[in-house]
């Protein structure tokens, strides 16, 4: 295995300037979920450069092809998420977005373009493992119902069934040429939560006459905490929020509504199913005790993020012979979610973290912000390990 991982950092670095090239491209031209069909376009147009014929879209903006090896062995899928997020960048950078109002703030720039990294490597290693590898740059991860749940329902993980799924996400905690891996749980499913709290408006001076939806939601929101902090198992990490609350123009005006606005998060499904009948329940009878109403819109998202934990830890000690011991660390529960997730309650998975951070360059900003950014040399580590993480899989 040294003389393939001799060989693989040698292609990475031979391929550093052109995958850098890339990353640069589709980060100043950043489209938003189910909206990225130039990304697509460009997906295609390199791989086409590299070689690859058997190219194939799937739900309009994805893309995805298959490689053989010299012989018949598992399949394995590999997947890069390809999406921007409406955020305006704010980074003095040659390679800023030209789509104001759209960044790719969440580093799919560097998940598609290790992506087509591994691609070129590989397609210049079929020599060296069995087996199919399954290619997949999937649009639309920061939009609910999630391009994964439809690129499953489109037949994804079919013709041919891969054994194993495989996917990175860039981590500014971690430093440029670490990963952190986690075995088993992972990250939190979420459901995003809208209420409307409707009353009776009136002017403030004379209470007797209007129903007032803003006490109302006052309550609601101060009783709905109670889900978290006396009604869950306290051994399932759980969180509930609400980040927005709208209703009213002046001060000396009721309103007639209120809307609230929140996310419900965590790792149990049996669970999640309750909480989220609760939080109905509670928010109805609340407003119903005050002589209001409140309707209730949950909006299913992603479940949780579970990782295989056999092969995710196969891979961590897979990394660690690649990167070395002391650039594999282990995880803890993050309480974000990934539309990843439904792939790994379909097939065996790993998701794991790729370093980005680089303080001495001032490149520490937290990914959805408008000043995120990446070490660049992570592109080498992010093609590179994941190469070698598909044919260890594969010959293992």
């Amino acid at each position: 295995m040294s003389d393939l991982i001799g060989k693989i950092k040698s292609l990475s670095d031979a391929h550093f300037e052109d995958i850098l090239a890339i990353r640069r491209h589709i980060h100043a031209n950043p489209e938003l979920s189910f909206e990225e069909y130039n990304t697509a376009k460009f997906i295609e147009e390199k791989l086409k450069e590299f070689g690859v014929s058997n190219v194939k879209r799937i739900a309009e903006t994805g893309v995805t092809f298959c490689l053989e090896g010299k012989g018949k062995g598992k399949t394995i899928a590999l997947r890069a998420d390809i999406d921007a997020l409406p955020i305006t960048e704010a980074n003095d950078v040659p390679y800023k977005s030209k789509n104001v109002g759209v960044m790719h703030a969440c580093g799919h720039d560097v998940h598609t373009s290790s992506l087509l990294g591994v691609a070129k490597i590989l397609s210049q290693l079929t020599d060296h493992f069995k087996g199919t590898i399954k290619f997949i740059f999937q649009p639309a991860e920061e939009k609910s119902p999630g391009g994964a749940s439809i690129l499953i329902k489109e037949g994804i993980l079919q013709n041919p069934i891969p054994e194993k799924i495989l996917g990175q996400h860039v981590m500014p905690l971690i430093p440029e040429g670490k990963v952190g891996f986690r075995p088993g749980k992972y990250m939190a499913s979420a459901d995003e939560i809208y209420l409307t709290v409707k009353g009776k408006g009136g002017h403030a001076a004379m209470p007797e006459t209007f129903i007032d939806p803003i006490a109302i939601a006052s309550q609601i929101i101060v009783s709905l905490q109670q889900v978290v902090s006396r009604m869950a198992n306290p051994k399932i990490p759980s969180v509930l929020s609400f980040g927005k609350i709208a209703g009213g123009n002046v001060n000396n005006v009721i309103p007639d509504e209120v809307k609230i606005d929140g996310t419900f998060r965590t790792f149990d499904e049996e669970w999640r199913k309750q909480a989220l009948q609760k939080i109905k329940d509670i928010s109805t009878s609340i407003a119903s005790s005050m002589g209001a109403t409140c309707e209730v819109d949950i909006s299913a998202g992603y479940p949780f993020l579970v990782n295989d934990e056999e092969y995710t830890l196969r891979n961590m000690e897979a990394a660690k012979a690649y990167l070395g011991e002391e650039n594999v660390v282990e995880l803890d529960l993050w309480m974000a979610a990934e539309d990843f997730a439904f792939y790994t309650h379909e097939v065996p998975g790993c998701f794991y973290r790729l370093g980005t951070r680089n303080e001495s360059k001032g490149i520490v900003s937290g990914v959805h912000t408008p000043t995120f950014n990446i070490d660049e040399n992570a592109l080498k580590t992010g093609m590179g390990l994941m190469s070698y993480l598909a044919i260890h899989e594969l010959n293992s």
